[in-house]
């Protein structure tokens, strides 16, 4: 085990919420919100703690969509890329995010560690397509230059 990393959070979630297999989902969670997304360093001292494999923590871990294993942004965008939002036009705005952040399909977080930029299959907000989210907030009707807006103003709030 990594002695740098500081176990103390983890050990304050797991008391929290006890030390039982049945709790592993919970603490996953907790622990991702803490970090903003699940260290490697986690897996085997939960695997000790709660009586678990590693194996099976890691197999929750990449079941769920929600947990990350890489670090994500104080703001992570969710660009919707549904039906409704394609149709009316989701892509320019993801291309124009990216773009503005300097990041890809395959470097979906900035350096710094303050933007995340993903596309979602639904945001179950058809009626007001083209969506996005910020850190789960929903932003409507959206178009690229919007998004630059919302995006200089968040460059503001860092």
């Amino acid at each position: 085990m990594n002695k740098t990393f500081d176990y103390k959070v983890v050990d304050e979630i797991i008391d929290e919420l006890g030390n039982r297999q049945s709790a592993v989902i919970a603490i996953l969670q907790n622990i991702q919100e803490h970090y903003r997304y699940l260290p490697k360093e986690v897996f085997p001292y939960l695997s000790k703690k709660l009586g678990i494999s590693q194996a099976k923590i890691y197999s929750v871990a990449t079941f769920y969509e929600n947990f990350s294993l890489r670090p994500k942004g104080k703001y992570v965008i969710k660009v919707c890329d549904g039906t409704a939002c394609h149709v009316r036009k989701s892509i320019p705005i993801l291309e124009k995010l990216r773009k503005e952040l300097g990041l890809s399909e395959m470097k979906t977080t900035t350096d710094d560690l303050h933007f995340t930029v993903e596309t979602v299959s639904c945001l179950g907000a058809c009626g007001l397509a083209p969506v996005l989210t910020v850190n789960d907030k929903v932003y409507p009707a959206m178009t690229p230059d919007k998004a630059t807006g919302l995006l200089n103003g968040l460059k503001e709030d860092k």
